[in-house]
């Protein structure tokens, strides 16, 4: 028997950086997913199988004793197991489609992926969201302490949400976005200090920003609910003006946003910046236009909105 749970990938559509200092995000999630297939075995050992490479330890083997990457899914048996005594070993398989450390989630769609993957196979029939959504937080701890937990809520719900209040935002249109890579690889921490010593160096200014970044996304909240595509690229656009101010873009980015401009509504950076990823939202009549516009050295993907979230099921 196994259990098979995917989960989807996720961007930050609006309020990165300024939602540490207080400030509203809005967070989506897109149709890139991973699968997680996880049985049970008889060998006494968690074995992780992953693009990453292969980990196998003793049952009793404590999550901090393993690499970074793996902490999570040993973390889930550890706590699963021990709730389901007769349990010998778990094999755990991951599955991407994601890009890894570019922004868009990957580590939060495993973590989700993975609660619900073993906790359908220890429970059959008890898994509910709530339960994976705390369970993959606490996955994800293992490897950030302080993650907020926005990025595992987006990938276990799917759809378009509102950081803090998680709540889901409505809307009948289908994104039609260009992600593209700038192949630079991006330190959260590094822009995190550059955002905090802008705020140092100009604590008026970056109240000022704050508040307009606020105020923006309730404008962008306004502009979804009435499916204005048009209005929402002028507010990414906005948004990255305030990107720009505090410091986390750079030439590269620049230079693939302005490449996209012509047949773009909008485009910014999503999540840390320096490098990982931008998005510009573009009609999909315009979307055979990207190659000719992007540089050759840059992998992009299109991407629509994944309102399903995570998703499980038992395979015989």
């Amino acid at each position: 028997m196994k259990s098979v749970a995917s989960a989807p990938a996720k961007i930050i559509l609006f309020g990165e950086h300024f939602v540490v200092h207080g400030t509203k995000a809005i967070l989506a999630a897109i149709d890139k997913r991973v699968k997680v297939t996880s049985s049970f075995t008889d060998d006494k050992t968690i074995k992780v199988n992953s693009q990453l490479g292969t980990l196998e330890v003793p049952m009793s083997s404590s999550h901090e004793e393993v690499k970074s990457e793996f902490r999570p899914f040993v973390y889930l048996a550890n706590k699963m197991i021990n709730s389901h005594q007769d349990v010998n070993g778990l094999e755990i398989t991951i599955n991407s489609d994601i890009p890894i450390g570019v922004g868009l989630g990957s580590s939060s769609a495993c973590c989700v992926a993975a609660a619900a993957s073993i906790c359908e196979l220890c429970f059959a029939g008890a898994n509910e969201l709530e339960l994976i959504l705390d369970l993959a937080i606490e996955a994800e701890q293992t490897i950030f302490p302080d993650t907020s937990g926005a990025d595992c809520t987006v990938c276990t719900y799917g759809g378009i949400i509102e950081h803090p209040s998680i709540e889901k935002i409505d809307n009948t249109f289908d994104l039609n976005l260009v992600i593209a890579n700038s192949m630079i690889p991006h330190n959260t921490k590094n822009s995190v200090e550059k955002v905090n010593k802008f705020k140092e160096n100009d604590e008026k200014r970056f109240s000022e920003l704050c508040d307009l970044e606020n105020g923006l996304i309730g404008e962008v909240i306004m502009a979804m609910k009435n499916n204005n595509s048009t209005a929402l690229g002028l507010k990414m656009s906005e948004n990255q003006k305030y990107l720009e101010e505090i410091q986390v873009s750079n030439d590269t980015l620049r230079d693939m946003i302005s490449s996209l401009s012509e047949i773009s509504l909008g485009s910014k950076i999503t999540g840390a910046g320096d490098g990982g990823c931008i998005i510009a939202l573009i009609n999909d009549e315009n979307m055979d236009k990207v190659p000719a516009l992007l540089p050759n050295d840059k992998e992009y993907f299109s991407a629509k909105l994944d309102t399903k979230g995570v998703v499980w099921k038992i395979e015989k």
